[in-house]
Order: C-alpha cells, then sequence, then structure tokens
C-alpha cells in the first residue's frame, strides 16, 4: 500500500501517515524501482494502534515507548498500566481545575450582565476584565453585598 492507501484504509490522512513514519512508529519499505514507501498489513494495524493509544491519552513519545517494548518481544502491558496510573490523578487534578475555571466564568457572566459596556479611554481597555479580582479565590468566593 502506498501512504494515501494506508491513510484512507486506517481513516486518516495521508499527513498523519507521514508524520508517523518520520516519528519512527511506522517503518515502510522502500519500493526498489521507484522510491515509493510501501506499507503493508503490519503497518495498517500499527497504525490502528496509534490511533486506539492516542484516544487514551498516550503521547507519541510514550507509544513509541510502548511499540519498542512490543518490537523487543516484551510485553508492554506493565508500561501501559503504569503510565495511565500515573497521568490519571493528573487528569483529575486538571478536571478540577477547569471545573473551577468554568465555576469562574458563570459567576463572572452573571455579575457582568448588570454592568454596562464601556469603551477604551487610554486609561481602561474593558472594565469588565479589569474589575474582575486577580486571584482565583477572591473571584470565586461568595459575593459580599452590603445590605
Amino acid at each position: 500500500m502506498k501512504v494515501s492507501e494506508l491513510a484512507k484504509a486506517a481513516g486518516v490522512t495521508a499527513e498523519t501517515v507521514r508524520h508517523y513514519t518520520r516519528q519512527g512508529l511506522l517503518t515502510p519499505q522502500r519500493d526498489p524501482d521507484n522510491g515509493y514507501q510501501l506499507f503493508g498489513a503490519r503497518d495498517l494495524e500499527r497504525l490502528r494502534f496509534i490511533q486506539r493509544a492516542r484516544t487514551l491519552g498516550f503521547s507519541l513519545k510514550e507509544i513509541a515507548d510502548i511499540l519498542e517494548q512490543a518490537d523487543q518481544g516484551d510485553s508492554p502491558c506493565p508500561l501501559v498500566r503504569d503510565l495511565l496510573a500515573a497521568r490519571l490523578p493528573q487528569i483529575h487534578a486538571r478536571i478540577r481545575e477547569l471545573q473551577a475555571l468554568a465555576d469562574r466564568m458563570e459567576r463572572a457572566m452573571n455579575d457582568w450582565s448588570r454592568l454596562p459596556d464601556g469603551t477604551p479611554d487610554g486609561h481602561s481597555i474593558c472594565r469588565l476584565i479589569e474589575q474582575t479580582p486577580d486571584t482565583p479565590d477572591e473571584c470565586c468566593a461568595p459575593a459580599r453585598r452590603n445590605a
């Protein structure tokens, strides 16, 4: 198979195939007559594996390490488990950060709905942002209103 044929069979772009080839994840043979890269069924299998690994959040470097272990005849499964076990707490922390950001944005939108639009005057760019507290803690604390 040529690059475009492999790409079509795997449902990716030809540029994706070329990129993975440059990264050493795919190792095509060369046609001796014209120098074209030729891919076989093994390359298609590896490409599909790479796609699945990407959907699980593995980096190309991690995928290269996994493939290298497999190519050496060693089971990469312990490495895969270790990588995910290390990554999962980071993902949960990032989700908490994003949820806090979404909460700050919702509060800001609610607060800003009562404020007029301003015009930049050389001293101010956008008062909505300028009146937002600098720290997330100030922004996310319950609003205190003087009664």
